[in-house]
This record gives structure tokens, C-alpha cells and sequence, in this order.
């Protein structure tokens, strides 16, 4: 098997009349499907539930966008089985068998690329662009986890020993929970499913449930991929619930999660414990999100630093665990740099996403009053610099704001807000900026503006998190190019889209024998 090298797939940006056009196209002919149910997926059947989840459009609540069966522990039981019994003959399919079905996944999604995302415009409310990047990025993973899975099919190197024949090779663990988050609610699914099953595992998948309708349309193209039926499931349902219960199941090998840093805790605890009849130790690969910061320090270039902050903190609505939340800037240029953040930030258009707005609504009546309650406390903490405010309409419209005179230790300063609230520290000079950055018990994302060599080249060494970026914003890894995960309570650090990640996924066996 040759497949074509990898390269990341291009973001469309809307420029081009026929891409324009298409776009419309595809808004229109989704519109026409809202409402539709979907079953749960169990070893290739569709399961119909008396309960269900409804999910709706944040730029206007009272469109239904679609509703899922929602899965009970019944499911969840079923689900686990059926993924035990495709096990059995998928674990030993040749890999480039299973790296072709994937390949053609892909394909399936590229072809499907606008409808894809005209379903993200309108479940959680991504302006066009988001959108596309977000459909972009799940093809990426696809691609690049079905080629890297090639790089293992041949074992491990081993040192040649007289009068043995020694080797080394790698086999899946078997079965998987993936619990994905709503913010990237294909890309980040897509990848932390398509992960396990590219090497020879099985998942349950547990979209999250604000964005149940995009994680139906990747079973749809895994299955018309020619995916075994039990090899990937699809069950929507209650975290509390299905998602606990499937955490602590004995017959759970492994946990992919994405989410909250106080889920994630439970989840690491629950897993740790022995279940009974329970035969491994389970691995759990979270990413926790993060408070990042972007330092911006006297010898940086304004505009294209005031540029990428704007962009970092925005960019869908702030609900990225990658968006910048707190800008650390040198005293010198603070008045400066917050004249241009502030003159940009006024300019961005808020609207529903459909109209292709620079920002949408945030996700939900729950994340709007989270952010909302977020931004009560920051004004009791900093000056108010702009925004603050619920907007009119009747969507989950929130105004971009910016807190100024922000103490680094303020909770703003410390609490993941996951909306459109940036919070300007300002300090003395580079060596405290750095200081300020680390001083979070998260670790994700950060960056730095500045034209001095030694300065980038000590934030290199010393600036404590899993992705860094210098003189550009500090959102959009890319799969392949920028492996992605974070340090501390960022979570595990598994590097999503990197060239080790499908390894957590695989166990090595060495086999002797003496001639």
C-alpha cells in the first residue's frame, strides 16, 4: 500500500464566488433536514429509545436542528459487547486493510465537506470559516492516523542474540470509551475515534449532547467507508449516566476524553479504581483545556501581535481550551497595544452564525450563563474595557469583552471561561511577563511576541506548556504539523495529531524463541 503523503487539508476561507455559492447551497439543503432523528448505532443496528436529545440551533433556540435516541445503561452494555465481538476479528484485519477503509473515510468526508459544515454553522454556532476548519481538521486526523498506523505493522526493532529468534510487535488493547467535547464536536470526535480503531481497537463514542446530529454524519460516512458493523458505536446519552457507567465498567480497557478539567478529574479517579472482574489497568488519555497567554513584550510588532489576539480570543466565540484568555504585556507598550486590541475587537461583527458573523452565539443557555457569571466577577476584579453584555436577539449572543487592571491571581485570570473574555495583565518587564504566564496550574497553549532572539529562544526552554507559538496567534494546530496537548492539569499530554499518539493505543508483545 502507497498512499499519497500526508499534507494538511486547506481551510477554505470563502473568498471565491463558487465556494460562496456552495455554501449557500449546502446552508439551505440542511435547513430542510432539521428535525430529523437518528438511532443509536450498536454493532451496525439502529436502536430506537422512548428517551431522546434534542438538539438546537444557539443562534436561535427554537429551531430544532435534530434529536438522537439517547442510550440508558442497557445501551451502554449492549454497545460495550458489541464492540468486544468486532474486536475479535478486527484486531487481526492486515493494517493496510484497515488503513484503506479509513482512507476512504476520508474521501467520503471531503466529498461532503460543505453539507458538514453548514451542520456545524447551525448546532453550535461556527461563523463559515470555523467551520470549514473544523471539517478540515477531522479529515486531516483521518488521514494521518490511517498512514501512521502503517509505520507499525512490521513490529519493532529488536538487538539480533545468538541462538534466538527475538521479535517485538504491537496489538491493540481491545475496547475503548472516546467521550468527545461540543466545541469541536467533528474534528475532535473524528480523531479521538478514529484513532484507536486505526491501529485495531473498538470504541463506544459518546458524542457530547449539545452536538449529537455532526457525530451522527461520521457514523453515516465510517459506515458507507465499510467500517465492520460493532467497530465503532455511536451512542449519545447522559454523561452523569452512560458516560460514568462505561468509566468504571471492568470490561473498559482504555478512556479517550476531552472536556472539562472537573470531569476529567472524575474520570482518572473512577478509572484508577479495580472494578470486579476487572483484568488491566486502564489507560485514560485526557485534554483538559487551559488558560493560555500570549505575552506581547516592547519590541513586538504591534499590529500583527494586536491582530493575533483578537483572532486567539474570539476565534468561535472564545470557546476553544487552545484561545488566548489573558494577555501578559510590558508595561512600555501596554497603551499602545490595548488601542489597537480594543479599536479591532470594537469592529468584530456578532450575529447568527448562518450570516457568516466574525463571531456566533456561545453554545448554550448553560454556557451563556456560565460566561455571563464569569464576567459579574470581572468586574468586581478589573476595569470593564469593553463589552460585558448580553446582546440582543435570540440567540446566546454575548459581546466580546476585555477586562484591563486584571491581577494575575484574579479568578478570571485562573478559571477556564470558555467564552469571549479576555483578561490584560500588566507587567514590568519580559522576566515577570514569563513569570505571570506559568503562574496557572494549567498548561495548554501560550505565545510570545517579540523580535528578540534571546527572549523567544528562553521561552522556548522555560514558557511551561504544550504548545507554544512565537509571533503568530496561539489557536489552529494542525494535525501532523503541530502535535497538540498540554502540560499539568491540561491533561495527559497524549499529543493528538502527532507522530506517537497512536501508540497509546497499542501494546507491545516480544516473543523469544530458542533455536
Amino acid at each position: 500500500m502507497t498512499p499519497e503523503p500526508y499534507r494538511p487539508e486547506p481551510i477554505e476561507t470563502f473568498q471565491s464566488l463558487e465556494a460562496f455559492e456552495a455554501m449557500r447551497k449546502a446552508l439551505t439543503e440542511v435547513r430542510a433536514q432539521f428535525g430529523r432523528h437518528y438511532p443509536l448505532i450498536i454493532g451496525g443496528e439502529k436502536v430506537h429509545t422512548q428517551a431522546t436529545i434534542t438538539s438546537t440551533n444557539p443562534s436561535n433556540p427554537a429551531e430544532v436542528v435534530g434529536v438522537s435516541a439517547k442510550a440508558g445503561i442497557a445501551e451502554a452494555d449492549a454497545a460495550l459487547d458489541a464492540a468486544w465481538r468486532a474486536f475479535q476479528s478486527w484486531k487481526d484485519w492486515p493494517q493496510e486493510h484497515r488503513s484503506r477503509v479509513l482512507l476512504k473515510a476520508a474521501q467520503i468526508m471531503k466529498r461532503r465537506q460543505r453539507e458538514l459544515e453548514a451542520w456545524l454553522v447551525y448546532e453550535i454556532g461556527k461563523n463559515w470559516v470555523e467551520a470549514a476548519a473544523d471539517v478540515a481538521e477531522a479529515i486531516d486526523f483521518i488521514r494521518y492516523y490511517a498512514i501512521s498506523a502503517l509505520k507499525y505493522k512490521d513490529g519493532a526493532p529488536v538487538v539480533p542474540y545468538p541462538g534466538e529468534d527475538n521479535e517485538a510487535f504491537y496489538i491493540p488493547l481491545g475496547v475503548g470509551v472516546v467521550i468527545a467535547p461540543w466545541n469541536f464536536p467533528l474534528a475532535i470526535l473524528t480523531g479521538m475515534t478514529v484513532a484507536p480503531i486505526a491501529v485495531g481497537n473498538c470504541v463506544v463514542s459518546k458524542p457530547a449532547e449539545d452536538t449529537v446530529v455532526i457525530a451522527a454524519k461520521l457514523f453515516e460516512i465510517l459506515e458507507e467507508a465499510g467500517l465492520p458493523a460493532g467497530v465503532a458505536n455511536y451512542l449519545p446519552g447522559s454523561g452523569s449516566e452512560v458516560g460514568a457507567y462505561l468509566v468504571q465498567h471492568p470490561r473498559t480497557r482504555f478512556i479517550n476524553f476531552t472536556g472539562s478539567l472537573e470531569v476529567g478529574l472524575r474520570i482518572n479517579e473512577s478509572a484508577a479504581r479495580l472494578s470486579p472482574g476487572q483484568v488491566w489497568l486502564k489507560r485514560v488519555f485526557l485534554e483538559l483545556g487551559g488558560k493560555d497567554g500570549l505575552i506581547v513584550d516592547e519590541t513586538a510588532d504591534l499590529d500583527a501581535a494586536a491582530q493575533a489576539t483578537v483572532q486567539s480570543a474570539y476565534g468561535f466565540q472564545g470557546q476553544k481550551c487552545s484561545a488566548a484568555s489573558r494577555l501578559i504585556v510590558v508595561d512600555a507598550v501596554h497603551d499602545l497595544l490595548m488601542e489597537q486590541i480594543l479599536h479591532r475587537t470594537e469592529g468584530l461583527i456578532v450575529g447568527p452564525a448562518e450570516e457568516n458573523p466574525d463571531m456566533g452565539p456561545v453554545a448554550s443557555a448553560q454556557q451563556e450563563k456560565t460566561v455571563l457569571s464569569y464576567i459579574e466577577i470581572g468586574q468586581q476584579e478589573g476595569r470593564l474595557a469593553l463589552g460585558g453584555r448580553k446582546l440582543e436577539g435570540s440567540g446566546f449572543f454575548i459581546a466580546p469583552t476585555v477586562f484591563e487592571r486584571v491581577s494575575p491571581d484574579a479568578r478570571i485570570a485562573q478559571e477556564e471561561i470558555f467564552g469571549p473574555v479576555l483578561s490584560v495583565i500588566r507587567v514590568p518587564d519580559f522576566d515577570t511577563a514569563l513569570e505571570v504566564a506559568n503562574g496557572t496550574r494549567y498548561g495548554l497553549t501560550g505565545g510570545v511576541f517579540s523580535r528578540k532572539r534571546e527572549r523567544l529562544e528562553r521561552a522556548r526552554r522555560e514558557f511551561h506548556v504544550g504548545n507554544l507559538y512565537f509571533n503568530r496567534k496561539i489557536t489552529g494546530a494542525l494535525v501532523g504539523v503541530q502535535p497538540f496537548g498540554g502540560f499539568n492539569l491540561s491533561g495527559t499530554d497524549t499529543k493528538a495529531g502527532g507522530p506517537d499518539y497512536l501508540l497509546n493505543f497499542l501494546q507491545m508483545k516480544s516473543v523469544t524463541e530458542r533455536f
